[in-house]
């Protein structure tokens, strides 16, 4: 796989940089890189619109014109794949990453130790959105991305799994929890959580990025948020 990296930065000088890094980075990981630089967010979403094959995108997030977080939550709209990494000056943005589930913030000036390690966690989560969960749908296969999946709960003998469009099957929580991989947790009985998809936590509730609001069982609350904190 070629790993297609976009870089958007309105400082010359700085988008330089880190496609030296890059180079350096996919050198010493032995992966084929294509990276293309971008000057702005209007530049980007102009080739975005042509082409949305976008592994990664580098962002800086204080330019001329649009934004970065205004780009990514562009972005977000319609792509839920693409790993954003933000790179900024400032630490004030640090909560709007959360609306746009960003991987990472790096903070300038870089460390490029930090930056070759944040690298790496990003072709991690692209090579796991390469992965899938196959259904037998009325005798059609269905194949869902698991990056989709933003949980599954079950309620008899039947479980439904939340995604783009919902499917019910008669299936076992168990069958499920055994297809799936690190990115997901089980809380309790009748629910799996996509932990990349959760986007606040209290003592008895979980919000999910698509305004979902689901109970949490009494005693989840610290596991759940080890579970969070360890897939982060």
């Amino acid at each position: 796989m070629i790993c297609h990296i976009a870089i958007c930065d309105d400082n010359p000088a700085d988008s330089g940089y880190l496609s030296k890094l890059l180079d350096i980075w996919a050198m010493k990981q032995k992966i084929q890189l294509k990276t293309e630089i971008f000057p702005s967010s209007e530049a980007f979403l102009f080739r975005y619109a042509e082409n949305k094959n976008f592994h990664i995108i580098l962002l800086d997030i204080e330019m001329d014109g649009m934004d970065g977080v205004t780009l990514a939550k562009q972005v977000r709209q319609g792509d839920e794949a693409l790993q954003i990494i933000f790179i900024t000056g400032y630490s004030d943005y640090i909560a709007e990453g959360y609306e746009v589930a960003a991987l990472h913030y790096l903070m300038k000036p870089l460390n490029e130790d930090k930056f070759y390690s944040v690298m790496n966690r990003a072709v991690e989560k692209v090579n796991q959105n390469d992965r899938c969960l196959n259904l037998n749908q009325s005798g059609e296969m269905v194949r869902i991305p698991l990056y989709e999946i933003r949980y599954l709960d079950v309620r008899k003998n039947y479980v439904t799994i939340h995604c783009r469009k919902d499917y019910t099957v008669k299936q076992t929580l168990n069958f499920f929890e055994k297809e799936l991989d690190n990115r997901f947790y089980r809380v309790g009985r009748s629910l799996i959580l996509n932990l990349n998809d959760i986007r606040r936590i209290t003592k008895t509730e979980v919000h999910l990025s698509d305004g979902s609001i689901l109970p949490l069982p009494r005693g989840a609350y610290d596991p759940l948020n080890r579970a969070v904190i360890t897939c982060t």
